[in-house]
């Protein structure tokens, strides 16, 4: 697995595929080849697809992951530095979750290097009833089984130290505003196709919605029976969608849903 040295980080990273360059970014504690397993050999077919683990997450440990309240913004220079690092200039990326957060930031702080958006999951602030819903989880004995034991294969003894962590850190943005990024929805100036599971648990629509109406160029996509891995659950429809959106590189293929909002 390549790696990129930065100051007080190892990233590591895959890379597969030839074109234009891809950046595929995960959520909470997720690896990239561990969330786009679905992803990653269908777009290295028509693309240059990089798939990192986030600073503190996967194999770019160490450092021991923290959460400042500026830890998305830390996420998203890191990822800047790792695409100037590999010579693209410019890139679309595809965020989900935290990932969707980190690529709305890069947006923010470097638009023109960014040609465009797909993100699902993510959320531009955080309200009361996420912190609650978040504190209820915190316990990793409150996870199914299926989640726990794919986390434990990275992250071992370390998990539950880890994503207590992860929960604090969402209490402290919260406790100081709640904003991530709402604020700065307005300046993210490249197409953006916005993506949502209709019975997401953690990310209610309003999430989607706001981003949504915040991005100018911005379109919506529901999955009526999705959650929040429509990627996992729906690989074909999700991956078929976004390979119509996305720039350079491919055919464009058929919108398969009229749930796309303008």
């Amino acid at each position: 697995m390549p790696k990129f040295e930065s100051p007080g980080v190892t990233l590591h990273y895959t890379s597969s595929g030839s074109g234009e360059p891809l950046l595929l970014l995960p959520g909470a504690l997720g690896t990239g080849e561990g969330d786009f397993h679905h992803q990653i050999e269908r777009f290295s077919q028509h693309y240059q697809v990089v798939a990192p683990d986030p600073r503190g997450y996967g194999q770019s440990r160490p450092p021991e992951r923290d959460y400042p309240l500026d830890f998305y913004r830390r996420d998203a220079n890191d990822m800047l530095a790792l695409m100037s690092h590999l010579g693209h200039e410019s890139f679309a990326i595809l965020g989900w979750s935290d990932g969707a957060n980190i690529a709305v930031l890069m947006a923010t702080q470097q638009p023109a290097r960014i040609e465009k958006l797909v993100l699902w999951g993510g959320n531009s602030f955080l309200t009361r009833e996420e912190i609650t819903a978040f504190q209820q989880i915190r316990s990793i004995s409150s996870w199914s089984s299926r989640a726990a034991e794919a986390m434990r294969q990275i992250y071992g003894a370390e998990l539950d130290a880890l994503w207590e962590r992860y929960v604090d850190g969402l209490q402290a943005i919260y406790n100081a505003g709640g904003d991530i990024y709402q604020s700065l929805l307005p300046q993210v100036k490249c197409p953006t196709l916005i993506l949502h599971g209709e019975k997401d648990p953690l990310v209610p629509s309003l999430h989607p919605e706001t981003i949504h109406r915040g991005i100018a160029k911005s379109l919506l996509y529901v999955f009526p029976d999705g959650k929040h891995n429509i990627h996992i659950r729906y690989p074909e429809e999700f991956n078929q969608i976004v390979l119509s959106f996305l720039p350079k590189g491919v055919v464009p293929l058929p919108v398969v849903s009229s749930t796309l909002a303008l």
